[in-house]
């Protein structure tokens, strides 16, 4: 007796005891759950040696951090310029400075404006006590607002309707839990000062902005994805079984699977030190849907076999004699899929693709240890489906094995049109792309763009070789240069330069004669400007912000305007050829949040094509020894890969646009589709071994698993449908895509498959036993 065949009389004859030993097991591991963390940082997407990040935070060290809650201001009526609105505008900066970790605020009121006084330089806030100042003075201080390059299109729009208060932030450090409380301290404070605002003046618009309220954002957009995706996945799963098995005790089993498995992979994950972030998120409700197929397949042969005359016990030996090499296989080559995952150049993607292999295989063994206990409790007369779902399927066999050359040839001529389709898809990542449209965060950002400013930012920590150095004229120079060269390009929305500094200090110098709105003409002069315009900045408003503190480097910052991944990427490769042709002393590299997420996705889909080859020769590979076909094994590879490379050819004749999700979907979908075609295969092997022809063969395999395919397919499109409900993007578009990919492979596995077995049985060489 071989094991398969010790182990099935085992799970037949010790029901119970198996069941016993499943819910110790799920019992033990899910005592883990406890041990897992959420983080809600940006920079989890990145390894710590990623150049993007280190480059990020060596900026960030060196300069005052990025780390910020902003809060955009509008009116729609009239400009800001009036005493009660600036009024308003002060005494929210003032309140904010009361944010925990909050550092400095920058806005409108307190900016600190620099103009000739007699022989002096004077710096002031722009607009402190604005109630005081006379309209006619706040006229005249609003035409220099706007005609200053640091101000317009950055603290206020052209049109002065809309402003911007930001409020940098020294976080925590010591642990991810502390920053994360953090994040939920200050956006909470945050929110609540808008509400109070915006109630106190009813005529402004605000919205809480940042990167601080944007990692909020994606914490609380994970969690409602938990609270309401994984629910309401469960529901149309148990509805979907129950109608589809029609039995009351199948879909327990079903139920009792998904209740074991789902806390035992989230306890083990935790056991194993895994965070929980934004992607791996997905990974209970993505297990949540793979739970079913094994039980599915089992319940079904089991209800087959009992309605041809096998009592309980005899159906269910026979039905996990025919499905333990199939759903064994299934869940070995569905984590091989996700394990795959593991060449990602992103670490949430190598987690949930971690996570998923070890909820697949789990649910295998919960399969195995309670599905027998259910199955052997179900009475004949209870599944209908026994009758119904065959007949179904030898009904659709027919035409399909009659129409094989057909089938073939219009199955070829579709995959290959759709393949060539699919490098249509254009990769547009964006962070705040990430979040649907109807979210407030998404929001903001539409209304940022659309009044004020750009919402992505590209920052350079420009060098000037040696301490002081950024008095240099020629240093000073090549930045005006390398300034004037980035306002001319068509994406930048706005500008910050050191050099616009030295512009004014010098004109201000010069009794602001618009003559002299140029540079210093000497390093001394400019490091006197400069020490003096320093000596008259009060404390928490000083230029740390843009120049380092020895003055060897400043910070340049470009912000562009409705941009996308690519072009965030053209824009600094233009601006790299530009610095490497004028002024290779300045060479840095860029930064931005933005920009990192672009190279990510573009690395992101180089790795993972090496990950989907290996993820197919893996699964091709583990097809042809269970298989013991080197030639079926081969043969797998068409099926297995088409549905993926059509669905990508689909979304770009539909969409077009794909997101960081896009590298990981081959991966995915290639384990979880190469469960029709084992199954399939594995009954057409049985049937050919058995001396079956061809036909006879594939009539075989419609009949004993055609119906378990397309329950199982409903099932799983179904729940990733419900996973595509989720309002952040990466989920959203996994699951669309996941769904679209599942079906096509289930018709290919149903027309396409047959007919290709058909006419490469010779090819095979598929011997009788």
């Amino acid at each position: 007796m071989t094991f398969s065949e010790r182990l099935v009389e085992s799970l037949v004859r010790q029901r119970l005891r198996w069941a016993v030993l499943s819910l110790l097991l799920a019992l033990l591991l899910g005592a883990g759950i406890s041990q897992l963390i959420f983080v809600n940082d940006y920079k989890i997407f990145f390894d710590p040696d990623d150049p993007q990040l280190i480059a990020h935070l060596a900026l960030q060290d060196e300069f005052t951090k990025s780390d910020n809650v902003a809060f955009i201001l509008g009116v729609d009526d009239g400009t800001l310029f009036r005493p009660d609105r600036l009024q308003a505008i002060e005494s929210l900066t003032e309140e904010l400075w009361h944010i925990p970790h909050a550092v400095r605020v920058d806005s409108l009121t307190n900016y600190q404006f620099s103009e000739a006084r007699d022989d002096d330089l004077h710096v002031f806030p722009l607009f402190e006590g604005a109630a005081e100042l006379g309209q006619a003075e706040i006229d005249r201080r609003a035409a220099l607002a706007l005609a200053d390059r640091v101000l317009q299109s950055n603290v206020i729009s052209r049109d002065g309707r809309t402003s911007y208060i930001n409020v940098r932030l020294e976080m925590p450090v010591e642990s991810v839990v502390e920053a994360g409380a953090a994040t939920a301290e200050i956006v909470r404070f945050a929110r609540q000062r808008a509400m109070g605002f915006a109630a106190d003046n009813p005529d402004f618009t605000i919205f809480p902005m940042g990167v601080t309220v944007i990692d909020q954002a994606f914490h609380e957009e994970t969690l409602e994805d938990l609270v309401t995706l994984v629910p309401q996945m469960f529901l149309v799963i148990v509805l979907l079984t129950a109608a589809l098995l029609r039995s009351l005790m199948a879909t327990a089993a079903i139920v009792a699977v998904i209740a074991l498995t789902l806390p035992a992979t989230m306890g083990l994950a935790g056991w194993l030190g895994f965070d929980i972030n934004q992607i791996n998120a997905a990974a209970p409700t993505i297990i949540l849907t793979l739970c079913v197929c094994d039980g599915v397949h089992v319940l079904v042969s089991h209800v087959h076999e009992m309605r041809g005359g096998r009592t309980g016990a005899q159906a269910l030996g026979s039905a996990l004699r025919i499905n333990l090499q199939p759903i064994f296989l299934t869940s070995a080559t569905t984590a091989i899929g996700f394990v795959c995952l593991n060449f990602s150049d992103s670490p949430p993607f190598r987690d949930l693709g971690n996570i998923t292999a070890i909820g697949v295989l789990l649910a295998f063994v919960f399969t195995l240890g309670v599905i027998p206990l259910f199955a052997g409790s179900m009475k004949p007369g209870r599944g209908r489906s026994g009758d119904a779902g065959p007949g179904m399927m030898e009904k659709l066999a027919g035409p399909v094995l009659e129409q094989r050359g057909a089938a073939l040839v219009l199955g070829l001529l579709i995959a290959g049109t759709l393949i060539a389709a699919a490098p249509r898809n254009e990769l547009t990542d964006s962070t705040i792309d990430y979040f649907h449209p109807d979210t407030q965060v998404r929001r903001a950002a539409t209304y940022l763009e659309e009044r004020l400013t750009g919402m992505d930012a590209l920052s350079y920590s420009l060098p000037a070789g040696n301490a002081g150095g950024i008095a240099d004229p020629r240093y000073l120079a090549q930045l005006d240069a390398f300034t004037r060269w980035y306002r001319a390009q068509p994406e930048v929305a706005h500008v910050a330069s050191f050099s616009d500094v030295m512009r004014r200090l010098n004109r201000n110098m010069h009794g602001d004669d618009p003559a002299y709105d140029q540079l210093p003409e000497s390093r001394e002069l400019a490091a006197q400007y400069l020490l003096l315009y320093e000596m008259s900045l009060p404390f928490g408003l000083d230029l740390s912000d843009q120049i380092n503190f020895d003055k060897s480097a400043t910070r340049f910052v470009a912000r562009l305007r409705e941009v996308k991944a690519k072009h965030i990427v053209d824009v600094d490769e233009r601006a790299q050829a530009w610095l490497a042709a004028n002024a290779p002393e300045l060479q840095s590299p860029g930064v931005g949040v933005s920009l990192m997420f672009a190279h990510i996705g573009q690395n992101n889909i180089r790795s993972m094509l090496v990950g989907s080859v290996v993820a197919l020769l893996g699964v091709s590979f583990t097809l042809m020894l269970a298989l013991r076909s080197i030639r079926l094994g081969l043969l797998s590879l068409i099926p297995n890969a088409f549905p993926a490379l059509m669905a990508f050819g689909i979304w770009g004749l539909s969409v077009g646009e794909v997101n960081l999700a896009v590298a990981a979907i081959f991966s995915i979908t290639l384990g979880i589709v190469v469960d029709d075609t084992v199954h399939y295969l594995s009954k057409y092997l049985r049937a050919r071994r058995d001396g079956k022809s061809p036909l006879e063969a594939n009539r075989y395999a419609f009949t004993t698993v055609g119906f378990a395919l397309v329950a199982t397919t409903v099932v799983l499109a179904l729940g990733f449908l419900t996973l595509a409900q989720s309002d952040f993007a990466v989920n959203a578009l996994t699951g669309r895509l996941v769904a679209m990919t599942i079906a096509i492979a289930l018709v290919y596995d149903l027309i396409f498959l047959p007919a290709l077995l058909m006419y490469s049985d010779r090819w095979l060489r598929v011997e009788s036993t």
